[in-house]
């Protein structure tokens, strides 16, 4: 039956084997005292391990392969790194390894000291012809607190991993808070469609710039719309010349490039999810709301943070019209409850933790967490999927960590690496 390296870390780690009256391979008594600790990056596979080998205690790190021909297969002989390695775990001892000090180097085989319902378990997972994630079917009997607390986790490490990227370009832009806020809230109103050329408007367009006209609604529109680049054509409604010329003296006066306006799509969206309602509720948003991170801070629970982000009052122009020029039924422009919680969940909470994790304020990381449990979960096919095996997302906290789940473990049967695949394979 195949197995792989990951495997055998694994056993080791959690000491998932025999290990009454070890031997060396060459017959010396072997007492594990510490496995040491797991290292993921370059080097000998765990560090600070401590072991004794007959009467003589040793502490160094433990290397892991498949075979201890291996040692010589991935040139450990001669990487340095390895020459303080005091054993070599294998599960096939086929070769005596030397160090270039002359040492022999002490092994342990694995081989008959594996649970061989392990091995099974194992295989299963990791082999297995699983539809939807390698547990299926197994994870129905985790215990529900296992499955919830890896939720937690998992949760925790989508946010780090979100936090980081708004961190980085918080760096880009020297530390202001407000204009790095801008720019994702921007990208988070373009969807995963049209986040680039939003990203891209808002850089082309600072935050600075559209502060000097919060009175005037129709000279933040036609900065907004000029700068995407939709005001360059020949219009016919009245509304569209108006936002053309402003814009066409705001440009000279701020010298301004726009994007190019071929970089927006339309095909396949709904007409509410155009990107031209879209740049209209932002532009109504910014109308309303200056200084708008900073307000986000001060508020601590969902109902005012979707109030906030509702009470712009879109142009009523997009109340008859998709597009420019281009008359439709009646309806409403405004963002919608479930716009707003994506925005919620996508921008806000994520904002609130890397502020948190930047200035070590648990305060704001806290109310990340809580915002994302007050939210009502996504709904899409992987959300859809766990529901199905039984794993259902009652909140956004828990849809959003199905998501990290799926995306970053089960996606690469990474089984050895998560809390529920642990208690899965764990042999009582």
């Amino acid at each position: 039956m195949l197995f792989t390296e990951d495997f055998l870390h694994y056993v080791w780690k959690f000491r998932l084997f025999d290990y009454r009256q070890l031997q060396t391979t060459t017959g010396e008594p072997l007492e594990i005292i510490s496995v040491g600790q797991h290292n993921t990056h370059a080097g000998p596979d765990f560090q600070n391990a401590r072991i004794r080998i007959g009467h003589t205690l040793w502490a160094g790190n433990v290397e892991i392969h498949l075979t201890a021909a291996d040692w010589r297969k991935h040139s450990h002989t001669i990487d340095g790194a390895y020459h303080n390695v005091i054993l070599h775990v294998v599960y096939h001892q086929n070769e005596t390894i030397v160090l270039p000090d002359g040492r022999v180097l002490p092994a342990l085989e694995l081989k008959d000291r594996i649970n061989p319902d392990l091995h099974l378990r194992y295989h299963q997972l990791i082999n297995g012809h699983q539809q939807i994630i390698p547990c299926e079917g197994s994870i129905h009997a985790v215990n529900k607190l296992t499955v919830q607390n890896w939720l937690t986790r998992v949760l925790v490490e989508r946010l780090e991993n979100k936090a980081a990227t708004v961190l980085s370009a918080l760096d880009v832009n020297q530390g202001d808070w407000e204009e790095n806020f801008y720019q994702f809230l921007a990208a988070g109103f373009g969807f995963k469609v049209n986040a680039l050329p939003f990203e891209l408007l808002t850089r082309s367009l600072p935050q600075k710039i559209l502060a000097r006209h919060k009175g005037n609604p129709l000279q933040i529109e036609a900065l907004i719309f000029g700068q995407a680049g939709l005001l360059n054509g020949e219009f016919t409604d009245a509304y569209p010349n108006a936002l053309k010329t402003e814009y066409l003296f705001l440009r000279q006066k701020y010298s301004l490039v726009p994007i190019e306006g071929h970089l927006w799509k339309f095909l396949r969206l709904r007409p509410q999810n155009f990107p031209t309602i879209r740049l209209a509720q932002f532009a109504a948003l910014i109308v309303q709301s200056s200084h708008l991170f900073s307000k986000i801070l001060k508020i601590d629970n969902v109902r005012n943070l979707s109030e906030l982000f509702s009470d712009g009052h879109v142009n009523g122009y997009w109340n008859t019209h998709y597009r420019f020029d281009a008359a439709v039924k009646p309806m409403s422009a405004s963002l919608g409850k479930a716009s707003i919680n994506g925005l919620l969940l996508n921008v806000v909470a994520t904002f609130l933790f890397g502020y948190g994790n930047r200035l070590q304020l648990q305060e704001y990381i806290t109310r990340s967490l809580q915002l994302l449990e007050e939210l009502q979960p996504e709904r899409n096919h992987i959300v859809t999927e766990f529901e199905l095996l039984g794993v259902k997302a009652k909140t956004a906290f828990e849809s959003q960590a199905l998501l990290e789940l799926k995306n970053k473990y089960c996606n690469f049967k990474k089984c050895l690496q998560c809390g529920i695949g642990n208690q899965i394979l764990n042999v009582t």
